[in-house]
């Protein structure tokens, strides 16, 4: 069962209406909050929402005159925008904001019921975020920059850009840490999996990519979700070297996940091993088990354990055995002793 919540932002300053909508809402939607127009709108650009709810009876009737720009916004103009308002107020309300506003209540309706109504307006239209998906589906082949559909590090489908810059030897079973020439693999899956699961929509670091012909080329690349209701699914748009960019950097909530994964990698060759971990990498190249590198070089196996667990930390490594490849790989042991 899928269980994504949605993206709801509510602009009201009533405390009892925010309990009350959050009371009925948060198990399905991820509710944020603004006291304002002005605030409402810049936060519904960062975050893409799938349903804007203005309550009307607890804010400032003339903010409701800069209402139009969030429809007249091309970001936002698939959001479903909802205003509650007073039961008074019905008369001028239909007259003002009628064309402006996608659906209507009133006071007449209570907390609860309008809760009700939301559930069964978002879940049985088409929301913001499968608008996006199926935008971009219908474009995929047609951009000229490199592109692929993710599942966490998964590529599920890869634009033709995509596969003439990229040796591709196989259709299935590519991953995106093939094509990144990062220096700790699993440091990037794990980073991409926790973008994935988060609720920000994007991400946009720097790295080198490795081409076909083993050609490596410095870009920059965009991570994007395009469906919060399906678990993990984004694209990645690739941007070389004075190529102009695609994404709008100022659109949609970021996270700084990605790119700190990349620049912590980029500084990890940085370091070096201690002379003991550099003995105990050695042996385990020999195969030496525990008791055997304990025995030569007269430590006890449970000091062994720590420098184990410390190697395989700073080289955010989710096995010894990765340790030693990154070790290998970056001429950080001498074969030659081992």
């Amino acid at each position: 069962m899928n269980t994504e919540k949605k993206q709801l932002l509510l602009i009201s300053n009533s405390t009892e209406f925010i309990a009350d909508i959050k009371e009925g809402l948060s198990l399905h939607f991820q509710i944020n909050v603004v006291t304002s127009m002005h605030s409402g709108f810049h936060t519904a650009l960062n975050l893409l929402p799938d349903i804007i709810l203005i309550d009307h009876t607890s804010i400032d009737p003339k903010s409701l005159k800069n209402i139009s720009n969030f429809k007249s916004t091309h970001f936002l103009n698939k959001c479903w925008l909802m205003l509650y308002a007073n039961e008074e107020c019905r008369g001028k309300i239909e007259k003002d904001y009628k064309d402006e506003i996608d659906e209507i209540y009133y006071t007449s309706t209570s907390a609860g019921n309008l809760c009700g109504k939301i559930m069964q307006r978002v879940y049985s239209n088409s929301s913001l975020t499968n608008y996006w998906k199926d935008s971009f589906l219908g474009l995929f082949n047609l951009l000229s920059n490199p592109v692929v559909l993710l599942q966490q590090e998964s590529i599920i489908s890869m634009n033709d850009s995509f596969k003439q810059t990229f040796k591709i030897d196989k259709a299935d079973g590519i991953r995106l840490t093939d094509f990144v020439k990062c220096e700790n693999k699993a440091k990037v899956r794990e980073s991409l999996r926790n973008f994935a699961r988060g609720k920000h929509m994007k991400a946009v670091t720097k790295t080198a990519l490795r081409l076909k012909n083993n050609k490596v080329r410095n870009a920059k690349i965009s991570f994007s979700k395009l469906d919060k209701m399906i678990n993990g699914q984004y694209i990645m748009m690739i941007h070389f070297s004075k190529e102009e960019d695609l994404v709008t950097e100022s659109i949609g909530s970021n996270s700084a996940l990605v790119e700190e994964c990349f620049e912590e990698n980029s500084q990890m060759t940085k370091f070096s091993f201690t002379k003991r971990e550099k003995e105990i990498i050695q042996l385990l190249c020999k195969g030496y088990k525990t008791k055997e590198i304990s025995e030569t070089l007269f430590i006890s196996p449970k000091t062994i354990e720590k420098h184990r667990a410390n190697i395989i930390k700073r080289t955010n490594s989710e096995t010894i055995l990765e340790s030693i490849i990154y070790a290998i790989s970056h001429n950080m042991i001498d074969l030659r002793v081992a």
